[in-house]
């Protein structure tokens, strides 16, 4: 009976749930990627901010929309159920996108200096705190359920995390080139309002499949969810979307203050590792202890692939605009668009990707998983060694070729494909069950990390303090400075990880 209902409900040789998180997640990445590449853009253009002030703001939003899914993965685990975590995450994000389309007036130089307008700022600061809890609750649990879909075991896992993964990247491709157009070629309000748009889509086509999940994305305990906590009409639910719009108004503030953020993660992780020893040695055993410090290593792993990767909406962005010929194939493309290349790259790759992995385990020859972490690594690494290499060739104005700039984003998606998918997929796989939201919770703090640790190594190569614009020749060199030291770094930390890689393996006890 369970192979026949398995049957019955596979569509393309997977669950047809898979294509209601495809779609929902192609929407949502549509709406968060189509605001990323503008952002940086937005405030040193519009708001005549200095790359460092617009750096400092770019590091506190990322960091804080990869460390909110730790306490998104821990409510949806423990109350409410994924399914209305993502609900909830889908109604703030649309409300964060849309308010992003209130631009205001432009800034402007005056005698006595920059003029801005601080109206405009504090719903801009407002609406990222919107974005950052959405994302906090949609983000970890719309994976889970992918993983939920699939059972123990099931060797279709690991392909289905990738197509699921082509949605996410078809949704940045499309909202990077639209929006990256629209923001510097109309207005930012057109690129930030279709951003907007595009999720409202994705929370609707998620609650017209909810019949496709088979449950697994409900709560655990729904009459629980009922109790009321002694005041009047206040539920353990509703307390918790009260408690959620309390942290809006708290990040609200963190967003604008980047060395506060810093110190707040430093909290957040040392908890959460600490937890996870307590959980380590008191609940697990052998088997699990080992396959979960696995899953630690392999996620402290990330920082070092995801510091050097988040350059693309930081320095990589800058250099497209300020150091870079933008002509390609005759079109003259705008610096937020050249981000669509790593998307592009992904949906293009993906497939030989997953089948790659599909054939070399066929035949024995499956890297491990560590072993598929350290050439992402390596990868990332070789990217920026690509720009260092290009910027040996400059026109006659100074600017280097835009398809070293293409390379280096065909260089990092490779990357991201021996890296994320895996890495997306090893949760579900490593993690012991009653945990897998905080792990993926935990997955994306340290994203948080590295999104963190990159707007502060951007800062290397950043505009003069006095704001004035930078000449070709000085942004070129002191983009090539950081990108050298980045390729040092990559290729180091892949040695690293690739010496322990055969330790790794055997403490996986059997998971690829």
């Amino acid at each position: 009976m369970h192979s026949s209902a398995t049957h019955m409900d596979d569509l393309w040789g997977h669950p047809k749930g898979l294509y209601i998180c495809f779609a929902t997640e192609l929407w949502e990445r549509f709406s968060f990627y189509g605001m990323k590449y503008l952002l940086l853009l937005y405030l040193t253009k519009y708001h005549l901010f200095s790359d460092a002030a617009g750096l400092g703001v770019l590091g506190s939003y990322a960091s804080l929309v990869y460390a909110m899914p730790v306490l998104g993965g821990l409510v949806a685990d423990r109350f409410i159920g994924m399914s209305k975590a993502v609900t909830f995450g889908g109604m703030l994000l649309v409300a964060g996108h849309l308010g992003m389309a209130f631009e205001g007036e432009a800034a402007r130089q005056t005698a006595d200096g920059i003029v801005r307008d601080e109206t405009a700022l504090s719903v801009f600061y407002l609406s990222l705190a919107l974005i950052v809890v959405g994302v906090g609750f949609l983000k970890p649990n719309i994976s889970t359920v992918v993983g939920k879909l699939y059972p123990e075991g099931d060797p279709r896992r690991d392909s289905g995390f990738t197509i699921f993964y082509m949605g996410i990247n078809i949704g940045a491709f499309a909202a990077t080139l639209l929006c990256g157009w629209l923001g510097e070629v109309y207005g930012w309000s057109w690129g930030f309002g279709a951003a907007g748009i595009g999720m409202l889509f994705g929370l609707v086509f998620f609650q017209w499949g909810q019949k496709f999940l088979a449950g697994h994305g409900e709560p655990t305990e729904p009459a629980r969810l009922k109790q009321n906590l002694g005041l009047p009409g206040l539920t353990i639910e509703g307390a918790i979307y009260l408690g959620s719009f309390i942290m809006v108004a708290i990040v609200w503030q963190l967003v604008q203050l980047t060395d506060t953020v810093g110190a707040l993660l430093d909290g957040i992780s040392l908890a959460v590792l600490a937890g996870l020893a307590w959980f380590l040695i008191t609940r697990c055993d052998k088997v699990e202890r080992e396959r979960m410090f696995v899953l630690i290593v392999l996620t402290l792993s990330t920082v070092v692939f995801w510091a050097l990767f988040e350059q693309a909406a930081g320095s990589m962005t800058l250099y497209a605009d300020r150091a870079t010929d933008k002509m390609l194939f005759g079109v003259s493309l705008t610096a937020a668009q050249f981000g669509a290349a790593n998307a592009f790259f992904i949906f293009t790759l993906a497939p030989f990707f997953a089948l790659l992995w599909t054939r070399l385990a066929n035949k024995g020859w499956e890297p491990s998983t560590p072993v598929k972490f350290s050439f992402g690594i390596a990868q990332a690494g070789l990217g920026f060694g690509a720009l260092v290499y290009g910027a040996q060739f400059p026109d006659q104005a100074g600017m280097v070729s835009a398809w070293w700039l293409i390379l280096a984003y065909l260089l990092h998606t490779t990357g991201e494909l021996c890296l994320s998918p895996v890495g997306l997929s090893a949760v579900t796989k490593l993690a012991v069950p009653s945990v897998v939201g905080v792990m993926m919770g935990t997955w994306f703090l340290a994203s948080a990390y590295s999104s963190y640790v990159a707007a502060q190594i951007a800062a290397i190569a950043v505009r003069p303090a006095s704001e004035g614009a930078m000449d070709v020749a000085a942004a070129a060199a002191g983009y090539t400075e950081l990108f050298s030291q980045l390729l040092f770094i990559g290729l180091a930390g892949a040695l690293a990880l690739l010496v322990f890689s055969p330790l790794l393996k055997r403490m996986m006890h059997g998971v690829r």
